[in-house]
């Protein structure tokens, strides 16, 4: 018989020797068991909700004007600018006061020979010089230029546009030199404190909701959920759209403005869903995960999730009722890790 190659008989030696290693527990040794973790755990369980459907709208000031003159004059001047806050009767514009104070001035004329007259005829009259009827005449004549003398002054006091109420310039339509008239808004104005969600619901859901119920409200700007009560609803629909204009009152909130966009949620019926904490689902990626606690392990789940219900998820998929749910550090557990359920 042959002798082997060098080479061959060194790989020999080789292989040999591995074997060896490996029926000492080198290689193919078990890797180091996972610690246990006390673990808190929460049935999972099927619960009834409102079942609702989402309304878009928008979130508009409560109080609000289109500010007008209320006769026809040139601007002289014009005091405000865009989000300059306004207090009540505070002076906004000023319109040409010449010709209505040239009224003005002829009613004090006109005022005050009514006046003298009066009292000159009351004198002949009480000395009977003078009948009863010119004594009633010359009342009249009195009467007459001091309602004429009033409403002078009244039209003079329209050169001055004021605030109406508190609040915030939001547009200016005119300018000084500008012709102002009646219908010819100046200024818009409103009061930012007091706002409310506007919303076009249509017909098939009307009849869910009433004046005093409170909604459910999503503003764009806004994490946290509001609440909305119902204060008006449209008696009629808009016979285009067939909807019905709902206006909801929203509660003082930093940060909400009129002009964002905004939901409501409308009732429809009732609808269940299994639920857990919302805590103890895991967000990796794309994925969603839970862990359950099962032989006294946790077991990860791939899971889908619907709608958020406080501070508990529904669960559309991957999870069944009764399933005992990782509630309290579930982000660090590891697949077949054992737990202390506590």
């Amino acid at each position: 018989m042959k002798p082997l190659p060098r080479n061959l008989a060194l790989v020999g030696a080789l292989a040999t020797l591995y074997l060896a290693g490996c029926r000492r527990g080198g290689p193919t040794a078990q890797p180091p068991a996972l610690p246990a973790v006390p673990a808190h755990v929460q049935r999972a369980e099927m619960k009834e909700r409102a079942a609702t459907e989402e309304v878009v709208g928008t979130v508009r000031a409560k109080l609000h004007a289109a500010i007008e003159a209320k006769i026809s004059a040139r601007i002289e001047k014009m005091l405000v600018v865009p989000g300059q806050k306004v207090a009540t009767g505070q002076l906004l514009a000023e319109l040409d006061a010449q010709e209505v104070q040239a009224r003005v001035d002829q009613a004090k004329a006109v005022f005050q020979q009514a006046d003298s007259d009066w009292k000159r005829f009351g004198a002949l009259w009480e000395q009977k010089v003078l009948s009863q009827a010119e004594y009633d005449a010359a009342k009249s004549r009195f009467g007459v230029a001091q309602a004429s003398l009033i409403e002078a002054q009244t039209m003079l006091d329209y050169t001055k546009v004021v605030a109406p109420f508190d609040g915030t310039i939001t547009r200016k339509l005119a300018d000084v030199g500008d012709l102002a008239a009646p219908g010819r808004p100046l200024l818009e104005m409103e009061d930012g404190r007091t706002l409310r969600l506007e919303a076009d619901v249509p017909e098939a859901m009307i009849n869910n909701i009433q004046v005093g119920d409170e909604l459910a409200v999503h503003a764009s700007a806004l994490e946290p959920e509001l609440k909305g009560t119902v204060d008006e609803i449209a008696p009629a629909a808009d016979p285009n759209s067939r909807t019905f204009l709902v206006k909801l009152d929203l509660p003082v909130t930093p940060g909400l403005r009129a002009g964002q966009f905004g939901r409501v949620s409308i009732p429809i019926g009732k609808t269940s869903a299994l639920r857990v904490p919302a805590a103890a689902v895991i967000q990796r990626g794309q994925m969603e995960i839970i862990f359950i606690a099962q032989n006294g392990r946790a077991q990860l789940r791939l899971v889908k999730t619907g709608k958020r219900v406080g501070n508990e998820v529904e669960i559309v998929s991957g999870l069944d009722a009764g399933e005992l749910v990782v509630t309290d550090g579930a982000g660090q557990l590891l697949d077949g890790q054992p737990l202390l359920v506590q």
